[in-house]
């Protein structure tokens, strides 16, 4: 069954999933990290679509450094982040930051105008004291 609503018309072989990693960038016995969006099939120090900040793991301050713009960016339209990254996301708030927002947004769609809700309130206390 081809599905031509899929951006390939259905063929699941051309579409290619993105993920979140770390590329190792530094000398021998001392790494340096990237964190890179990149294609699941490209090799983990090969071809990369974008750099979205890097870790230097020996440093003890300032060793992570993060475009939370462009990691929630492409967390938002489906890139996977690898445990490791994701742990560096966590550590560097974009995942808190991510789900406080969601989390915001589903709390304003649901709540009811201060005004309405003492509109309603009044309105059905006002029935049922008739009735």
């Amino acid at each position: 069954m081809v599905d031509l609503n899929h951006p390939f018309g259905g063929n699941q072989e051309n579409y290619s999933m993105v993920r979140i990693r770390l590329r190792r960038v530094g000398r021998k016995k001392t790494p340096v990290y990237r964190i890179v969006v990149a294609d699941v099939r490209s090799p983990r120090d090969g071809r990369f679509i974008e750099t979205i900040g890097h870790y230097n793991p020996r440093q003890a301050e300032g060793g992570l450094q993060v475009d939370s713009a462009r990691a929630d960016y492409w967390l938002g339209v489906g890139a996977q982040p690898s445990d490791t990254v994701r742990s560096l996301l966590r550590k560097a708030g974009v995942l808190k930051l991510r789900q406080e927002r969601r989390a915001g947004a589903r709390r304003i769609g649901s709540a009811v105008p201060v005004s309405e809700a003492a509109d309603a309130d009044s309105a059905g206390a006002g029935s049922s004291a008739e009735g």
